[in-house]
């Protein structure tokens, strides 16, 4: 029994020191407590995310190669060894990738969290563009940007050189690969996509301050979208499905157009993808006589459809059989395509882009195409504010910024700050406004409350309608009355002078139009007087009244309610608020808007004959090239290409000249005046026709 005892005993001191020895470790013959284990931040999200499932084709495509490795084009975004060689925390050259990647790895921990991704700010896209200023996105976008662009398009097509419908055994499909974000987002900035040469293209899509960033939207470690931060703005989300019904009050056109202007983008960007994939198909049954199908899901995706059916059937998805009858317009065709599919979240990271993409792909298949698809009632640009492909916001992409003379209403962020700060500064380019540009609480939608506007005269203005007077602050021109006189000064004035430059209202400004004199927006001349604001009726004094706050098209439907006979926007040209004869036409039935482009032709002769003969140097006009005004090189009375060259601006300038180019340009870029102020506008014109010795003797002057 004692035995027994003792041996118990030595048994549970063994047990004690075993227990013990298991949170001791000995350092230099000295017992010391073991450190627990280290939990890793963010593990277990990361563990549920796709960058860490080893069992993804993403990671497990190469391991029946020969040799068994990840080759060096893929190796840096399929495994954490191949990141690490490219960003050069192995040893290697920084940014390439140097050699083939080993098996067996994810995207792990220290691909992302390492001394090199700390200082990432820039990211090259396959089109050889760089992108600057990034934050922590900059890591993501090393992989999530394509591995093609229209560069890389255009390059295989130019070495194939072959005509657009000839076909080629040098082509063969360029695939962008697969969730493309970046290349969405960042749109013409990054020329992922095919961009059509002659066409315009929206650049980074900003969407609202919050939710800017890849990991602003998404969570870095799960990947998975932020979905309640997402239902603040976009009510009804409750789950990623749900975001395919967003459509924001900046998209408001039928882009697709079936109709339905209600619908997520994701839809539109459905029926536009769809109304490709069938001009895709016509396209090759016609021209290379071979039937092609899609497979969004076997390499290389499209193939010869071999029955005809339409689809891609288990037999014809075979590499021997990929579809092998490129022509350079079929191949840009199916690359947009392929854009739009491989990005699935495209709708939100740059919806309207791809939206250009696919509408630009059709049109151009169209042009060959026995019976072309219908893009009537389809639309590619949005209304002005937000179409960011448009001139107004792409202006300014080479040099990367808008200075601090546009930015108040050429940039998102501009007006905010000057109406803050009365201050403008270099602001990013912008891709349209967006609701914090004139709306100072993104959760009731207040407006910006803007008291009073300058305009370039220095009049004050408070037109009583604070929605009016935000409007106003953009739309009001930059030059005026004030600012011609104090450029012509005291020159005598048919005397040529170096001194002077052409001064440009600038685009639509309807403010000015509207207030007449008071704001002086057009040149008037001494002695003479002019109408002030054109009230119209009590019902439509407003800007918002007449034009939609987001629309901004004109509401034709409360127009024909009192002008009979408009029923588009083409009718209200016809309207007419007297029968005097103001052009000296004879016609007094034309609407007040002919009666202005008449005087407008006439003011242009008049502008041609004056420079010929006092300045040596016939003037023609250009709508759309700056500076608009150029000298008229072969006396045809237009601009011709060879002549629309900054070198070649018009720069023969007599103070008489000035002031009557300045009220053409005047009414040619605010092209609402027969609405905004007939008067006002016919007024400027009679004068500067008079001043320039045109005969006006038939004319009236309101």
């Amino acid at each position: 029994m004692r035995r027994l005892i003792i041996l118990c005993g030595v048994v549970l001191v063994l047990a004690i020191v075993m227990a013990i020895s298991s949170h001791i470790v000995i350092r230099d013959r000295v017992a010391v407590a073991a450190t627990p284990p280290i939990e890793v931040p963010f593990e277990k999200e990361w563990a549920g995310s796709g960058h860490a499932d080893a069992t993804a084709e993403a990671f497990t495509h190469w391991d029946e190669a020969t040799p068994p490795e990840i080759p060096i084009p893929c190796a840096k975004c399929h495994s954490t060894y191949g990141y690490q060689d490219f960003l050069g925390v192995d040893g290697s050259a920084a940014g390439t990738v140097d050699k083939p990647a080993a098996l067996g790895s994810v995207i792990t921990c220290v691909a992302c969290h390492n001394e090199a991704t700390v200082k990432m700010d820039s990211v090259m896209m396959p089109s050889g563009v760089e992108i600057r200023g990034l934050g922590s996105e900059a890591r993501c976008m090393q992989c999530h940007q394509g591995r093609e662009s229209k560069i890389g398009v255009d390059k295989a097509i130019a070495e194939a050189g072959v005509g657009l419908d000839e076909i080629s055994d040098k082509l063969t499909f360029r695939n962008i690969h697969y969730y493309a974000a970046a290349a969405t987002k960042y749109g013409t900035l990054a020329k992922g996509g095919y961009e059509y040469d002659g066409q315009s293209y929206d650049g980074n899509f900003a969407h609202v301050e919050g939710f800017n960033t890849c990991v602003q939207c998404h969570d870095p470690h799960t990947l998975e979208l932020n979905l309640q931060a997402c239902a603040t703005c976009h009510p009804g989300v409750a789950k990623a499905e749900d975001l395919r019904n967003v459509r924001m009050a900046g998209s408001l056109m039928d882009y697709d157009g079936d109709g339905n202007v209600q619908e997520g983008i994701f839809y539109e960007l459905q029926g536009l993808r769809d109304m490709l994939y069938q001009a895709i198909q016509a396209y090759a049954s016609q021209v290379t006589k071979s039937s092609i199908a899609y497979d969004p899901v076997a390499y290389p995706y499209f193939f010869t459809d071999t029955n005809a059916n339409g689809t891609v059937d288990a037999d014809e998805a075979k590499f021997e059989n990929a579809f092998n009858k490129w022509t350079p317009r079929l191949l840009k065709a199916a690359y947009n395509y392929q854009t739009s599919i491989k990005d699935p979240g495209a709708y939100s990271h740059g919806g309207k882009y791809i939206i250009q993409l696919l509408y630009d792909s059709i049109a151009d298949l169209n042009t060959v195409l026995a019976s072309p698809i219908d893009l009537s009632k389809a639309r590619r640009v949005d209304y002005g504010h937000f179409a960011g492909s448009e001139e107004a916001f792409r202006h300014w992409d080479a040099t990367g910024a808008v200075p601090a003379a546009c930015s108040k209403c050429h940039s998102a962020e501009g007006l905010p700050l000057y109406l803050r700060d009365k201050a403008t500064i270099t602001q990013p380019i912008a891709n349209g406004f967006t609701c914090a540009t004139c709306h100072s609480d993104l959760t009731t939608f207040a407006l910006y409350q803007v008291e009073q506007v300058e305009f370039p005269s220095g009049a004050v203005i408070d037109s009583g309608d604070l929605n009016t007077n935000l409007c106003m602050g953009c739309h009001q021109g930059r030059e005026s009355t004030v600012s011609v006189n104090n450029l012509v000064k005291d020159l005598p004035p048919d005397e040529v002078s170096e001194r002077l430059r052409f001064l440009n209202v600038h685009y639509f400004a309807a403010g000015a139009t509207r207030f007449g004199t008071q704001v002086k927006g057009a040149y008037e001349y001494d002695g003479k007087t002019y109408v002030g604001l054109f009230a119209h009726v009590p019902e439509f004094t407003t800007c918002v009244s007449c034009h939609p706050a987001h629309g901004l098209e004109v509401k034709i439907e409360a127009c024909g309610k009192c002008h009979a006979g408009v029923a588009s926007k083409e009718d209200l040209a016809n309207i007419r608020f007297a029968t005097t004869d103001y052009d000296g036409d004879g016609n007094t039935a034309e609407g007040v808007a002919g009666e202005i482009a008449t005087l407008r032709e006439l003011l242009y002769t008049a502008l041609q004959s004056y420079s010929a003969e006092k300045s040596g140097a016939q003037i023609a006009y250009h709508p759309t090239v700056y500076p608009y005004f150029f000298v008229d090189v072969n006396s045809n009375g237009t601009v011709d290409g060879d002549e629309a060259r900054f070198e070649n601006a018009f720069n023969k300038w007599t103070p008489r000249l000035l002031k009557g180019a300045y009220n053409y340009q005047y009414a040619t870029k605010d092209p609402g005046t027969f609405v905004h102020n007939p008067k006002y506008i016919l007024q400027v014109l009679y004068d500067s026709l008079e001043d320039l010795g045109a005969d006006v003797s038939k004319m009236t002057r309101p």
